[in-house]
């Protein structure tokens, strides 16, 4: 008897890593892109929200391809914790979307596209979703208080407008759009705002450092600070 080879199963992968597109197709949409991503990770810096950049979200499972999902420049996913992920498998994550979502629109993308991916958020549970191109400043967004509620679009004339999720004020000015904190201070450069964590921890280190000294003076004079 003639043994055929055995010849391995071709199983599709349901839930690749990559869509095989670019971040960005130019560097003002990386520098936006990047921008939002690093001022987002910031505000909600010490709580459970999850905070990713063009990182595939998959909203439901499936037994075979295509499977529907959207790569969003920008996703806000409250409830969720930071960490390292290759994708974002909704049912793997407590069947927990993603809140708010950032489009950085470019030259490339165009009307069909982004009325899909519009249509794509409001069907699996976005609450807030945001489109900008930062070369026209054109925006819109839509934004609805839970996933069976009414959309109320937001258009540059409701400027000034904080979002109800995030907490961050929108406005518009003649170069362009500008998003600030809850603070009133405004989103900032990357490099900005490593620059002033450096500086926040080296101030901390230092008081720390000034305390225990105090405190070992203390002992010195046999003093238990602890007492105090």
């Amino acid at each position: 008897m003639v043994q055929l080879p055995l010849v391995p199963l071709d199983f599709p992968d349901l839930y690749p890593e990559s869509d095989g597109k670019p971040m960005a197709d130019n560097t003002l949409q990386y520098h936006w892109i990047v921008r939002l991503v690093t001022n987002l990770k910031h505000l909600f810096q010490g709580k459970t929200v999850f905070v990713a950049g063009d990182l595939l979200w998959y909203p439901e499972k499936v037994t075979s391809p295509p499977s529907p999902c959207q790569a969003p420049d920008a996703m806000v996913v409250l409830g969720r914790p930071d960490g390292e992920r290759r994708s974002y498998k909704q049912w793997e994550e407590d069947n927990v979307a993603p809140q708010v979502v950032f489009e950085i629109l470019s030259e490339s993308n165009s009307a069909r596209e982004m009325l899909h991916k519009q249509t794509f958020y409001r069907r699996y549970g976005v609450l807030e979703l945001f489109f900008y191109d930062p070369e026209s400043h054109d925006f819109w967004g839509q934004v609805r208080s839970h996933a069976d509620a009414e959309f109320e679009t937001i258009t540059p004339l409701n400027f000034p407008w904080t979002s109800p999720i995030l907490g961050v004020r929108f406005e518009m000015f003649a170069d362009g759009l500008k998003l600030f904190f809850p603070d009133g201070e405004p989103f900032k450069d990357p490099e900005t705002l490593f620059e002033e964590r450096d500086r926040a921890k080296q101030a901390l280190d230092q008081a720390e450092q000034e305390r225990d000294r105090a405190f070992a003076k203390l002992r010195e004079l046999g003093i238990d600070p602890s007492t105090l």
